[in-house]
Protein backbone atom coordinates (compact mmCIF):
# COMPACT_ATOMS: atom_id res chain seq x y z
CA UNK A 1 0.00 0.00 0.00
CA UNK A 2 1.37 3.31 -0.94
CA UNK A 3 1.87 6.19 1.71
CA UNK A 4 -0.45 8.01 0.08
CA UNK A 5 -3.39 5.61 0.61
CA UNK A 6 -2.44 4.56 4.36
CA UNK A 7 -2.12 8.56 5.11
CA UNK A 8 -5.66 9.34 3.51
CA UNK A 9 -7.26 6.67 5.19
CA UNK A 10 -5.81 6.93 8.62
CA UNK A 11 -6.27 10.31 8.14
CA UNK A 12 -10.31 9.76 7.55
CA UNK A 13 -10.48 7.25 10.48
CA UNK A 14 -8.76 9.51 12.87
CA UNK A 15 -10.77 12.35 11.69
CA UNK A 16 -14.10 10.53 11.63
CA UNK A 17 -13.68 8.99 15.12
CA UNK A 18 -12.41 12.67 16.29
CA UNK A 19 -15.22 14.71 15.07
CA UNK A 20 -17.59 11.68 16.82
CA UNK A 21 -16.58 11.76 19.97
CA UNK A 22 -18.36 14.60 20.49
CA UNK A 23 -22.08 14.42 21.36
CA UNK A 24 -22.89 16.43 18.59
CA UNK A 25 -26.68 14.50 17.33
CA UNK A 26 -27.00 16.54 14.02
CA UNK A 27 -23.21 15.82 12.94
CA UNK A 28 -23.87 11.48 13.82
CA UNK A 29 -27.29 11.64 12.12
CA UNK A 30 -25.58 12.96 9.21
CA UNK A 31 -22.50 10.29 9.44
CA UNK A 32 -25.63 7.86 10.06
CA UNK A 33 -27.43 9.40 6.86
CA UNK A 34 -24.20 9.15 4.58
CA UNK A 35 -23.36 5.21 5.65
CA UNK A 36 -27.20 4.30 5.06
CA UNK A 37 -27.50 5.44 1.87
CA UNK A 38 -24.54 3.66 0.79
CA UNK A 39 -25.87 0.70 1.15
CA UNK A 40 -27.98 -2.07 -1.14
CA UNK A 41 -31.31 -0.68 -1.93
CA UNK A 42 -33.38 -0.76 -5.22
CA UNK A 43 -29.75 0.19 -6.59
CA UNK A 44 -26.87 -1.92 -5.73
CA UNK A 45 -23.97 -0.70 -3.49
CA UNK A 46 -22.13 -0.20 -6.86
CA UNK A 47 -24.44 1.78 -9.20
CA UNK A 48 -24.60 3.67 -5.74
CA UNK A 49 -20.58 4.32 -5.32
CA UNK A 50 -20.26 5.07 -9.06
CA UNK A 51 -23.17 7.94 -8.47
CA UNK A 52 -21.07 9.17 -5.37
CA UNK A 53 -17.89 9.82 -7.70
CA UNK A 54 -19.83 11.67 -10.61
CA UNK A 55 -21.42 13.62 -8.06
CA UNK A 56 -17.76 14.38 -6.19
CA UNK A 57 -16.35 15.11 -9.29
CA UNK A 58 -18.82 17.78 -10.13
CA UNK A 59 -18.64 19.58 -6.77
CA UNK A 60 -14.70 19.22 -6.99
CA UNK A 61 -14.01 17.69 -3.74
CA UNK A 62 -10.72 15.43 -3.97
CA UNK A 63 -11.19 14.08 -0.29
CA UNK A 64 -14.50 12.52 -1.92
CA UNK A 65 -13.28 11.80 -5.02
CA UNK A 66 -10.33 9.52 -3.57
CA UNK A 67 -12.76 7.84 -1.42
CA UNK A 68 -15.45 6.83 -4.08
CA UNK A 69 -12.72 5.62 -6.28
CA UNK A 70 -11.62 3.62 -3.45
CA UNK A 71 -15.06 2.52 -2.36
CA UNK A 72 -15.59 1.76 -6.39
CA UNK A 73 -12.82 -0.51 -6.70
CA UNK A 74 -14.07 -2.28 -3.38
CA UNK A 75 -17.36 -2.64 -4.55
CA UNK A 76 -15.44 -4.67 -7.98
CA UNK A 77 -16.08 -1.58 -10.17
CA UNK A 78 -13.14 -2.87 -13.01
CA UNK A 79 -10.89 0.34 -14.37
CA UNK A 80 -12.48 0.14 -17.95
CA UNK A 81 -16.33 1.22 -16.29
CA UNK A 82 -13.98 3.60 -13.50
CA UNK A 83 -12.79 5.73 -16.73
CA UNK A 84 -16.67 5.75 -17.71
CA UNK A 85 -17.62 7.30 -14.53
CA UNK A 86 -14.89 9.66 -14.73
CA UNK A 87 -16.11 10.97 -18.31
CA UNK A 88 -19.55 11.16 -17.14
CA UNK A 89 -18.12 13.75 -14.47
CA UNK A 90 -16.18 15.68 -16.98
CA UNK A 91 -19.47 15.73 -19.23
CA UNK A 92 -21.31 16.90 -16.40
CA UNK A 93 -19.05 18.85 -14.59
CA UNK A 94 -17.06 20.69 -17.41
CA UNK A 95 -13.21 21.42 -18.05
CA UNK A 96 -13.04 22.86 -14.17
CA UNK A 97 -12.98 19.11 -13.42
CA UNK A 98 -10.28 18.22 -14.96
CA UNK A 99 -8.07 18.77 -12.36
CA UNK A 100 -9.40 16.54 -10.23
CA UNK A 101 -9.87 13.89 -13.08
CA UNK A 102 -6.18 13.73 -13.01
CA UNK A 103 -5.98 13.06 -9.32
CA UNK A 104 -8.70 10.83 -9.31
CA UNK A 105 -6.99 8.52 -12.20
CA UNK A 106 -3.67 8.99 -10.05
CA UNK A 107 -5.51 7.49 -6.82
CA UNK A 108 -6.37 4.87 -8.93
CA UNK A 109 -3.45 4.23 -10.30
CA UNK A 110 -1.81 3.81 -6.37
CA UNK A 111 -4.92 1.23 -5.82
CA UNK A 112 -4.35 -1.06 -8.71
CA UNK A 113 -0.31 -0.76 -7.83
CA UNK A 114 -1.01 -1.62 -4.15
CA UNK A 115 -3.85 -4.44 -5.07
CA UNK A 116 -0.73 -5.94 -7.27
Amino acid sequence: MSDRIRDFTAFRQRMNARILEHDNQVVRRFFALDTQCYKDGALEVRTKEMLGLVASLVLRCDDCVSYHVAQCREAGISREEMLEVFQVGLVVGGSIVIPHLRRAVDFLDELEAAAE
